[in-house]
Parts: C-alpha cells; structure tokens; sequence
C-alpha cells in the first residue's frame, strides 16, 4: 500500500504575490523591531540625505548622491537593530543573512544592501544611532519597566579591535628610538662607502638615490615610535594638569611632604603602554585574569527587569571615577529622576563617592572592600559607636542584616546582563576602532539589549506590539 504525500516541487512558482507576514510565525523579534522603529525620531539620519542644489549644474542633489537612490533609512536601522538583538554585528554577516534568513529578509523587504553599505551607514550615522538609545530606554519607563527603586552599577572589560603585542611601553620606545637612531646611520654611512666605490669604479653619473629597504622600513618604524612617544607625554602631561601638579607654565609643583616621585609628574612612566592598531584602547585585566587590549563598558540597570538606564564606555581600567557619570547619566536620561538606592562593588568605592550619592539623598551600598566567595562574616546589630571611622561606618552598614540583603541583590541585577551580552549574544571583541566609535558600537550593545527586554515584556500571543500605545 503507497503512502499518499504532500505535494514537493521546488521547482514551483508562486501562484499569487507572497506576503512577508507569511513568512514567520506572529510574535517573532524581527515584526516588533519594525514597530520600534517606526516609532523612533529619525530626523538626525534623514537631515543627510536632504535634497540641495549643485551650484556648478543648477541641478538638485541629496548630500550622500552616489547615483543611485539610497536604502531607506528606517530600513537600514531595523537591520542594524534586529541584527545587533541576535548577535551579529558584522557587516559581511549581516549581508549573507539578507540573503538567507527568513527574518533578515522580512526586515529590508526582501532588499538585499552589500556588507559596505551596511558597514558605511553604521559608520556614517554612528553618532546619531548612539541618541537612539535614550528613546529606547523611554520607551521601556513607558512600558512600566523602568522602576528607580534599586539601580546596580557595573563594568566588564571587552577585548578592542586590536592585539596587545602590537603594543609597546614608553621605557621600550626610549630604547627602540636609540636602536633605529644608530641602525639608520651605520645604513647611511654603508650607503655612502657604496656610492663611493661605485663612483670609483662606474663614474659619477651612476644614480643611487632609491632608498635601500632595509632604510625605509626603520626610518618608517622610527617615525611612528617618535609619535607614539609624543602622544603618550601629551597623555602623561594632559593627566597632571588635571590633577593639579603643574603650574601655569607646565612646570611640576614641588610636593608638598614626603619623598619627590620616581617619575616626574607631566612625564609619562616607562611602563605606559601605546598600541599602534587601536592607540586609545588599553591591556586591562579581563574576566578570565588575563591581560588583554581592551576597553571598560559601563552600565547602570534597574532591579525591575534588567533596563539599562545609563551606559558609558571608558578606557580606564578602574571604576572609580565611573559613578559619579554614571549617575548623572542617569538624571539626564531620566529627566532629572533618581534611583532610591545605588549598589556597587569595590571597584566603586571612595568617600567622594560616597558623600556624593549622599548629597544626592540616595542609599548608598557601596562596598569598600573586594568580598570573597563564600565569605561569612557575622551580622552586626545595634547603634554604631560615634567615633567610628568613615570606613567601617560603611563596612557596618553592608554587614546589617538589611545591608547583606540588599548588597546581594547586586549580583541578580546587573551580572546578568553582562552574561546575556557576552554568552548568549556573542559579545566577544568590539568591531570598531577609537573610543568614540566603540562608544557608538556599545550604545548599540546596550539599546538592543534594551529592547529584548520590551520585546519579552510587550509581546501579545496575537504577535502585536502595542508600542504606538506606549
């Protein structure tokens, strides 16, 4: 007995026009990004594209004319955004999947832009992409997912688009700058015995004027040393006037107690590292205690469901002086709204920090010191003494009962969107190069994240999105 199958050709046209909403299931991400997006302010990318007059043709032209009419914006930004909510910020990437996933292609409208386009409209409106994130994280308070109660700070590390052995410490540079200093003059002076004896012997009309390789390559090796030392004293000295320890002719104060230090303040140490492939990038320590070239991305996330509220990308390994930005962040993305309490590791901690949240009238658990797994130090009960320094006032505070509680929660509100971004995401090394593009690119990291988050909170088993209700 024959078992009667479905029909199978592939060779099959489409009877009538398909439709796009055909193609995945209600409910998926790509149809609630196109929702997001058409709800975004634009105006920043489409002011590019605004139509002027060639004075030399008397004919109107957009400012990115390239003779074809280029890719809607909006477009280009759901692509970006659904791409960056899966993981895949690679441009070339990005292309293939226009042309082989359902969800990619639903998205552009079954267009297909090459991986330059895509790499240069990200390029080109970085800066504007990066405002996006603030009418995202509006968006989330609307939904009722932005709550101000308990907000955690934190910071993770994320390799740069550069690799540490193409770094080198100032002390090293001294050296190498002498080496090719000598090596380039013994190649001269070989260089002139040569001529020398080839004019002996062939005549003075004999041309030697090409530079041989070897004299290239150091004097080019050599030209880039010398910068890369100029930038790091202009760094070293751009740090100490900040701090103070120059006076109006950039000449260092004199300290005032205590031995003068090793190194003298404005001069850069010779441990002071310059990479050649991404300079503004630094070797931090990362999570694995390895050191590696990389940059700090911050956030500030809120305890209700994980929004980040504030976000900033630094190359200072230490957290230190991140609160106090990331606070005000905060206030300005939130319309001067703040959290009622703030909690944040060691890595956080000062008394300016401290009298700043203080000032600020938020409840501060800031941890003075680096807590070890598993550590149980006894609850402390009652009024503390008054002449209880500063720090163990704090150190006090955490060990309380309602202290222990609340510090606890820091692990549940913000490791977890560091562990969404990097395992579940593949956030593994930013594409970009220089501190303001890695900034764009991690407000990228940052707002798609965000949105995963509407998208899981919204999403109504009929597949809509109320977004324009929000």
């Amino acid at each position: 007995m024959s078992i009667r199958f479905k029909e199978y050709d592939h060779n099959q046209q489409f009877l009538l026009p398909p439709s796009f909403r055909d193609w995945l299931p209600a409910g998926d991400l790509a149809y609630f990004i196109l929702d997001v997006v058409d709800e975004l302010d634009l105006d920043e990318i489409y002011q590019y594209y605004e139509v002027e007059e060639d004075p030399q043709t008397n004919r109107t032209r957009t400012k990115a004319s390239s003779g074809q009419p280029p890719f809607h914006p909006r477009m280009m930004v759901a692509l970006l955004l659904y791409a960056y909510c899966n993981g895949s910020p690679s441009s070339r990437r990005i292309a293939r999947l226009c042309e082989r996933d359902a969800g990619y292609r639903v998205i552009t409208a079954n267009q297909q832009p090459n991986f330059r386009t895509i790499s240069e409209f990200r390029r080109i409106h970085l800066k504007a992409l990066k405002t996006l994130f603030v009418q995202v994280l509006q968006m989330a308070r609307e939904a009722g997912l932005v709550k101000l109660g308990h907000v955690s700070l934190d910071g993770t590390k994320v390799k740069a688009n550069a690799s540490k052995h193409k770094a080198m410490s100032y002390g090293r540079m001294q050296q190498r700058e002498a080496e090719y200093e000598r090596q380039i003059q013994e190649l001269l002076d070989q260089a002139q015995q040569i001529d020398e004896a080839e004019d002996r012997r062939y005549g003075k009309d004999q041309r030697g004027d090409e530079l041989p390789e070897e004299l290239r390559f150091r004097e080019d090796r050599l030209i880039k040393i010398r910068q890369a030392k100029r930038a790091l004293e202009e760094a070293a000295k751009e740090k100490a006037r900040s701090e103070g320890k120059l006076d109006d002719n950039d000449e260092p104060k004199p300290p005032k107690r205590g031995r003068p230090p090793k190194v003298c303040p404005g001069d850069p140490k010779p441990s002071d590292q310059y990479n050649f492939t991404d300079p503004e990038s630094r070797i931090m320590k990362m999570g694995n205690k390895s050191f590696d070239q990389a940059y700090n991305g911050q956030v500030a996330v809120d305890a209700e469901s994980q929004i980040i509220l504030a976000r900033r990308l630094v190359n200072e390994p230490n957290d230190k002086q991140q609160l106090k930005p990331l606070v005000e962040q905060m206030k300005e993305n939130l319309k001067e709204d703040k959290p009622k309490v703030v909690s944040a590791d060691s890595g956080y901690y000062s008394e300016d920090n401290i009298h700043y949240l203080r000032k600020e009238k938020i409840d501060d658990y800031v941890c003075p010191d680096r807590m070890k797994h598993g550590d149980q130090t006894p609850s402390v009960r009652g009024r503390p003494p008054k002449d209880l320094p500063f720090i163990e006032q704090i150190r006090r505070k955490l060990l309380t009962k309602k202290g222990r509680a609340t510090y606890a929660l820091r692990k549940e509100i913000v490791e977890p969107v560091f562990g969404q971004m990097k395992h579940v995401r593949g956030l593994r090394q930013f594409l970009l190069r220089g501190e303001e593009k890695v900034d764009g690119e991690w407000s990228l990291w940052c707002m798609t994240h965000n949105l995963l988050k509407i998208w899981a909170a919204q999403a109504c088993p009929c597949g809509h999105f109320p977004i324009s209700e929000l």
